[in-house]
């Protein structure tokens, strides 16, 4: 009988969890509280027990705050079993494993569940790394297992990877995920590649700002700053990967570069090795990108400010995603004269967008290019290139660059008029695509190239990214924003610049670009 028959898993039947660590434990109470009675199972003597007057500790704080009732923490808690021998476990539907992340322990794991469960219990990993396929190679019904990929803390966070490896059976996959469903998470399908869907596509999020930091375009508060203010991420890459612990975070982006035999895409940072080589690991040693000792002074973020006062401007051609700002000059009193087509200075190419002139100054939107660069090529003298915001009629910080041999006089104005839009200014060095740009660019890109691949639906990729990282927007649904020529644009120009296969763009890409076609149906 095909395991689960194509159906989401009822609540009578037992769940078991192997591993009574934080994730283990937190999988076991999300179970719980679906209504199944779970089993808990760890090597170590009494660790189940503990985990579990751990989970009774935990529900009792939600109690306190009003998010559960007593009878509800009573029914979850007794819902809630160890056990100490592996025979324990033949009832159980569905066996979910949280061990340490080896393979040779995983696989040793799988055999022995075979042994003592029933041929129709689906048999789950919580791998964040290792391949479903090779896990699930030694087995005697590879096609009932699969990965369930939860984020920690399993109970708060939504998202969970429903992995398919070679051999997985799509009935179950689907009942697995309809099964997830049903415990209230937001459940994604995703094929067993490196990094599956999350781990993969967020890489770029932390690569791009370690690159500008190294190439000195700000420094980390700063680039934090913009990340969060401009892009509309809860945090920046500095402050994330505090957060995370930096031998974590390095760990997985080697992982993941070595699974795809070096891509350039994945290459670590120097940067962060260091830190890791010096014992810097981020919140849990006290210090790391940021020192998180008692009564450190916040750091200082640059600005520009400029004490001119601008009357109007005057905007040639089309800003696409940027206006948004047009609204909020207007709204400031400044007089904003449109003139829908192009300067006859900008060149007729799908890489050129509007400008907007105020007295001596030039701004434009980053297009990837050197803002030096494009104001030579373009004939565009006193050019400020500003960065991407996620929207920039709410936005509050903005960054710029300024191309050599810009007046003082021309980059005040172009302050002052930002400044006006209620917008604090970032200086940041003459760097292709800035920040938030290039992030979004890349993060589409590897998105993209997922999709391409079948890794996951681009539905699914958005809604990855969004549920398991926070990312305000999917990088998909974010480059239709843009729009996926413009995105193009700036994947081209910041390979050109560089001359790296990292900035390749995706042939999906390219391929919607020529074929007018959309990433989302």
């Amino acid at each position: 009988m095909e395991p689960l028959n194509g159906n989401a898993l009822d609540s009578s039947a037992i769940v078991a969890v192997i591993g009574a660590g934080a994730m283990g434990a937190g999988i076991a109470q999300v179970a719980a509280q679906a209504g199944h009675s779970v089993l808990l199972y760890d090597n170590r003597p009494g660790a189940a027990i503990e985990a579990i007057e751990g989970l009774d500790r935990q529900l009792g704080k939600s109690l306190e705050k009003g998010r559960i009732t007593q009878a509800q923490r009573e029914e979850t808690r007794g819902r809630l079993r160890s056990v100490d021998a592996f025979e324990d476990l033949a009832d159980a539907r569905l066996v979910i494993e949280a061990i340490v992340e080896n393979l040779d322990a995983k696989r040793g794991l799988f055999a022995r569940l075979e042994a003592v469960c029933s041929p129709e219990c689906v048999l789950a990993s919580n791998t964040s790394s290792l391949s479903i396929t090779s896990i699930a190679a030694g087995l005697q019904r590879p096609e009932r297992f699969l990965g369930v990929h939860f984020f920690n803390p399993a109970p708060l966070m939504a998202l969970v990877e429903i992995v398919s490896g070679l051999a997985t059976s799509k009935a179950v996959a689907a009942s697995v995920y309809d099964t997830v469903k049903c415990w209230g998470k937001a459940p994604v399908h995703a094929r067993s590649t490196p990094g599956f869907i999350v781990n993969r596509v967020a890489r770029p999020f932390y690569a791009e700002s370690l690159r500008l930091l190294q190439e000195g375009a700000g420094d980390c508060a700063t680039l934090d700053a913009l990340m969060r203010d401009a892009g509309g991420f809860r945090m920046g890459a500095f402050e994330l990967t505090d957060l995370i612990g930096h031998d974590v975070n390095y760990a997985v982006t080697c992982s993941v570069f070595e699974a795809y035999y070096g891509d350039m895409r994945f290459q670590p940072s120097l940067i962060q090795k260091e830190l890791v080589d010096a014992g810097r690991l981020g919140r849990k040693s006290g210090q790391g990108f940021y020192d998180h000792g008692p009564n450190v002074p916040r750091p200082v973020i640059h600005e520009l400010r400029s004490s001119q006062r601008v009357e109007g401007c005057v905007v040639e051609g089309d800003l696409g995603i940027a206006d948004g700002l047009l609204p909020r000059l207007e709204a400031a009193g400044i007089v904003v004269t449109r003139t829908h087509e192009a300067s006859a200075q900008l060149p007729s190419t799908r890489s050129a967008s509007g400008i907007i002139r105020v007295g001596d100054a030039v701004l434009a939107l980053s297009d990837g290019r050197l803002a030096s660069e494009r104001a030579k090529s373009d004939a565009l003298n006193n050019l400020v290139v500003f960065d991407l915001a996620l929207d920039y009629g709410k936005a509050t910080r903005i960054a710029i660059s300024c191309c050599a041999g810009i007046t003082d006089v021309a980059r005040e104005q172009a302050v002052a008029l930002l400044q006006s839009a209620g917008l604090v200014v970032t200086p940041l060095a003459d760097l292709p695509g800035l920040a938030v740009l290039r992030t979004v660019a890349m993060l589409a890109n590897e998105a993209a190239d997922a999709v391409l691949q079948g890794v996951a639906s681009a539905a699914d990729v958005d809604l990855a990214m969004r549920k398991g990282v926070n990312y305000p927007v999917g990088p998909l649904a974010w480059a239709e924003r843009i729009g996926l020529a413009n995105v193009l644009a700036v994947l081209e120009n910041l390979q050109a610049a560089y001359g790296e296969a990292r900035y390749r763009p995706s042939l999906l890409l390219r391929r919607l670009v020529a074929e007018g076609g959309r990433l989302h149906a």
